[in-house]
């Protein structure tokens, strides 16, 4: 859309056919909503010259005029993305994401971790077995019970 809300594109492509197309235009303003792949091509585009804003779906909802689709998606963010008001999401730089990912499989490494503790601690106990719990004190109790096995 231009600046008065004409259309000036109405035009379906293929995403390989995307960035050559984009690559032609002159540089102008893309508005997105952010997922998982948006920060991606939010990066492709600025490559190219764009401005970008990766907008929060459930701030775009309410520029969509009826049911979900692709069109109508893009006509509500059309709508919301010259809106000075309109909040964005910051578009994450290429390390960010690989840093978050980290933190994720270590937290699930750590609960996993701690669940299997857990487990191991019911297990013994059933038996009779007091394991004081935390992992200094069930590091001496594994060591002692190493030495009685030998």
């Amino acid at each position: 859309m231009d600046e008065r809300g004409k259309i000036v594109w109405r035009k379906r492509l293929a995403r390989h056919d995307l960035m050559p197309f984009i690559a032609k235009l002159p540089p102008v303003l893309i508005g997105m909503e952010a997922c998982g792949g948006a920060h991606d091509w939010a990066r492709r585009l600025r490559a190219h010259g764009h401005a970008v804003k990766l907008m929060a779906p459930h701030f775009v909802s309410p520029y969509v005029k009826s049911n979900k689709n692709d069109p109508r998606d893009a006509a509500g963010m059309s709508e919301a993305v010259p809106r000075p008001t309109m909040r964005c999401v910051p578009t994450k730089e290429l390390d960010q994401p690989d840093s978050q990912a980290l933190h994720r499989v270590r937290e699930r490494l750590i609960g996993a971790r701690t669940a299997l503790v857990h487990e191991v601690h019911g297990l013994l106990n059933e038996d009779g077995l007091v394991v004081p719990q935390g992992g200094s004190k069930r590091r001496q109790q594994e060591l002692f019970f190493s030495r009685m096995a030998n």
